[in-house]
């Protein structure tokens, strides 16, 4: 019975995206993002995200997932077919991501060099202008910790260079990369309990 799963809906500091939280877990303790419709041929989950008409991208983590949208349509509308699909979705007990599909990540310290590569060439010469930084933490699997320092931290846009600016540089170098986590924001309970990795 999917009648029963519970879903809610949270708008983003970016007007495109909207986070949506499930009762029970999609991807447990995995995270992959999906930037267009055929990078999702091997995700039955996102393929029918995908099918809903402004859906541009979709990252899915544990019992989350982050839609990005164009076009007009209003989020409550998107919501309510982002809800049908998911539950689509439970109801065929398929995986979310197939689980070859993460044969394709580079390993963790290739990615860490990556990422960092990334910071220091096209991020931070360009946040440095406002007087801050963004550092690499760690990266566990496919999933990224960046810390905002100096005129980054506590700023009101923090989200949304994290967003339109960080992820975008990353994502369009290395798509395998899953969520991107700001650890400067402890408060907003996204991932309170992080722990570097141990190396």
């Amino acid at each position: 019975m999917t009648d029963d799963v519970k879903i809610s809906g949270e708008p983003m500091n970016v007007p495109t995206m909207c986070r949506f939280t499930v009762d029970r877990p999609l991807y447990p303790d995995q995270s992959f993002h999906f930037g267009s419709s055929e990078a999702a041929e091997m995700s039955p989950l996102a393929k029918r995200l995908f099918a809903i008409e402004g859906v541009a991208a979709v990252l899915i983590t544990d019992n989350r997932l982050t839609v990005t949208k164009h076009g007009p349509t209003p989020w409550p509308e998107v919501g309510q077919q982002v809800g049908a699909a998911i539950r689509e979705h439970l109801a065929t007990g398929e995986p979310a991501v197939e689980a070859s599909l993460r044969e394709t990540i580079p390993p963790v310290d290739v990615l860490r060099d990556r990422v960092q590569g990334i910071l220091d060439r096209e991020v931070n010469p360009s946040v440095a202008s406002h007087g801050g930084v963004v550092r690499l933490l760690d990266v566990q699997e496919n999933m990224v910790y960046v810390q905002m320092g100096g005129g980054c931290q506590g700023c009101g846009m923090a989200d949304v260079t994290l967003k339109q600016g960080v992820e975008i540089a990353i994502r369009s170098e290395i798509p395998q990369v899953g969520e991107i986590m700001d650890t400067t924001d402890h408060a907003s309970g996204n991932n309170p309990y992080y722990a570097p990795s141990k190396k």
